[in-house]
């Protein structure tokens, strides 16, 4: 704790200008290590609350600021920083570098990266001055291995807003995560670029699906996390469910529909797998361990909650949605209550249920379907059980079944009331089958009964 006593009084809003010097090595959030080719190396890496080991500063994604960063460092060394490149001089010695970020980040978005490596500029035409800081031993495939990252950033300033900041590094350093969304200057894991034998490729950008995924990301976070912040810990969904659906948003615009649907699954799979052993909400303001927020329910379960979102409103007022909460709270920071205001004005629908169900509550509906049938002329009358087997509360999204009859799909939808809910159906026969929810809409479980 610094305790800071002000040399005369000062009011609210006053701004008072204060310079503190220190010197040492921090004991956390800025990494000294060599990187893999042996040579030394200095990173940021903040996340959630360790920026203060190393910067003086109010460490909470509520309290956003400008930064600069004046860094010297021996000459063979390079030095990237949050913000645009302002200049380098040096002697024969050392470089001193200067970068400027004058849009306010939060604050375990702030970073200096320092290495030996090299730097790669993208290739072709890029939205934002695009570069790739990495070890020497990946200099020749930097350009390919990060090569989703261009179409990355175009696809999310058009369905979005354009790109918030003056430059984009990727740098291959040393962090605690697979990738760290600070702010213009992205640091992911030192392994990020290696291939593997089990490697699954992507058909657009022949690379592994893995990196392209964790590229688009990260690259997701500049708008929702950096730019737009969680005003609370609580919040952090709005940054990792963001993130990871944007993520898949990605793979559905350049990878199609059926790569997009097997990732949602994997999402719902993961999910599924962590709501078996902690049953929590999104909204979790109970657990005071941050690393312990980094679930799936923040990242996968956020993800689908966006994507239920989506098919309910349609994706005209989702979008626009989307555009008026980024446009209303960039540079700044949001609450849930915040993108459920944006959501509702965007497409005139009451979501205080859906946010209290999905958001505000746990778990997810698992769905028991049966039927019976009694002939008609030229007709067939279903009774249609639909029960929810999950504990708590029921889930009343509407549901939809895809009935098979001679061969033919039908399509009813299903209101629930309660977790068990009855209602009769008219078909032209008896079905051979059905599929609860055909496509996908709803995270949800089918059990057998």
């Amino acid at each position: 704790m610094l305790n800071v006593i002000l040399p005369q009084a000062t009011k609210q809003n006053d701004q008072v200008k204060i310079s503190i010097t220190y010197h040492g090595r921090p004991k956390d959030g800025l990494i000294f290590a060599n990187d893999r080719d042996g040579d030394p190396s200095v990173t940021g890496d903040n996340w959630p609350n360790r920026v203060h080991q190393w910067i003086p500063c109010l460490d909470h994604p509520s309290a956003k600021a400008t930064v600069a960063f004046t860094v010297s460092a021996p000459q063979r060394e390079i030095v990237v920083a949050n913000g645009r490149f302002v200049n380098v001089t040096g002697n024969a010695a050392t470089s001193t570098w200067r970068y400027e970020e004058s849009k306010p980040i939060p604050a375990y978005c702030m970073v200096i990266a320092v290495n030996q490596g090299a730097k790669v500029n993208a290739e072709g035409p890029t939205v934002t001055p695009l570069s790739y800081y990495v070890p020497q031993r990946d200099r020749s495939y930097a350009a390919k291995g990060f090569s989703a990252a261009a179409p990355a950033v175009a696809f999310f300033s058009e369905t979005i807003a354009p790109y918030p900041y003056e430059k984009l590094a990727l740098i291959i350093g040393a962090t605690r995560f697979g990738g760290m969304e600070n702010s213009s200057a992205i640091v992911f894991t030192s392994t990020l670029l290696d291939l593997r034998a089990d490697d699954k490729v992507s058909p657009r950008f022949a690379i592994p699906t893995r990196i392209e995924d964790v590229v688009a990301h990260e690259i997701a976070h500049q708008w929702f996390g950096d730019s737009v912040t969680e005003s609370t810990w609580a919040d952090l969904w709005l940054s990792e469910g963001f993130a990871t659906y944007f993520a898949g948003l990605f793979i559905e615009k350049y990878e199609g529909a059926d790569p997009f649907r097997d990732y949602l699954r994997n999402q719902a799979a993961r999910y599924f797998a962590y709501e078996k052993q902690r049953n929590a909400p999104i909204h979790d303001e109970e657990t005071q361990d941050l690393m312990r927020l980094l679930n799936p329910n923040n990242y996968e379960k956020g993800a689908w909650v966006l994507h239920m979102l989506r098919k309910r409103l349609g994706d005209d007022a989702f979008f626009r949605g989307l555009r008026a909460y980024y446009n209303a709270h960039r540079e700044a920071n949001a609450t849930t209550e915040d993108l459920r205001a944006a959501l509702e004005s965007a497409s005139g629908k009451d979501l205080k249920g859906f946010f209290a169900r999905w958001v505000y509550g746990t778990g997810h509906p698992q769905y028991q379907l049966q039927w019976t049938s009694k002939n008609a002329p030229n007709a067939v009358f279903l009774t249609v059980t639909l029960e929810q087997t999950q504990a708590g509360e029921p889930f009343l999204d509407p549901v939809p079944i895809e009935f098979t009859v001679n061969g033919q799909k039908q399509r009813q939808t299903i209101y629930p009331k309660a977790k068990l809910t009855t209602t009769e159906i008219r078909l032209d026969a008896n079905p051979t089958s059905a599929q609860l929810d055909p496509d996908e809409t709803l995270l949800k479980e089918v059990v057998a009964k």
